[in-house]
């Protein structure tokens, strides 16, 4: 599938994938979507404790980057699983210059040991951040009570609909521990039926920029 970097309405870059007409991130800013939808309203919920991340759709890597500069200031200690079937190359990695837009170079190394480290083992990022990328698909996650937050990040419903079913969401759910969260940037009301029907508390909350609406879940 034909890929090109492009930049997005705050500056930030992404990847964008022609055949589907589908990218990594919003277009109407890449950074600001991955704060305004994982970490305001998902990461801020929790403070001063341990908790255990999973993303779905590690991708790039913005989101768990974000994380690991987010969680000084919450006193968090994390411990952050991605889950990703297509990794991305290391040279989208340099092109997208996340540390540079974020005004954070001394983080570039880690960044670049985040996207280096190797598939299927835990390794220490930071003293208080370990990350444990999976490479596979996301039907095959069968965790059970194990997550407090679930960054829900796969390509839309319309390019990968089967991402977005009653099936997966049952293992989501499962994957959490109670009163575990689901945050994504899809607001979808067969998003939030199919979450829904599987267990979860779901409320709409304000989208970022170019978005009307988000959607979080709690499993009760």
């Amino acid at each position: 599938m034909k890929r090109r970097i492009i930049t997005t309405a705050d500056g930030s870059k992404t990847i964008h994938l022609e055949d589907w007409n589908e990218q990594y991130h919003s277009k109407h800013g890449a950074i600001q979507e991955a704060y305004h939808v994982f970490i305001e309203h998902g990461l801020r919920l929790f403070q001063n404790t341990e908790i255990k991340i999973l993303e779905v759709g590690f991708g790039t890597g913005l989101n768990a980057l974000i994380t690991l500069l987010e969680l000084q200031k919450l006193n968090l200690q994390i411990s952050y699983t991605g889950v990703e079937a297509f990794p991305v190359s290391l040279e989208e990695v340099e092109q997208l210059d996340y540390c540079d837009r974020l005004d954070k170079l001394e983080y570039h190394g880690v960044f670049s040991k985040m996207h280096e480290s190797p598939w299927d083992k835990e390794v220490k990022i930071a003293d208080n951040f370990s990350l444990h990328k999976q490479l596979k698909d996301f039907r095959s996650i069968n965790n059970i009570d194990l997550f407090n937050l679930i960054y829900f990040d796969a390509f839309g419903a319309r390019v990968q609909p089967e991402l977005w079913t009653v099936e997966v969401f049952a293992k989501m759910y499962t994957a959490l521990q109670e009163k575990g969260v689901l945050v994504t940037y899809a607001a979808k009301g067969s998003v939030r039926r199919a979450l829904q029907e599987v267990g979860f508390s779901v409320e709409r909350l304000p989208g970022p920029p170019g978005k009307r609406e988000m959607l979080r879940a709690v499993k009760t």
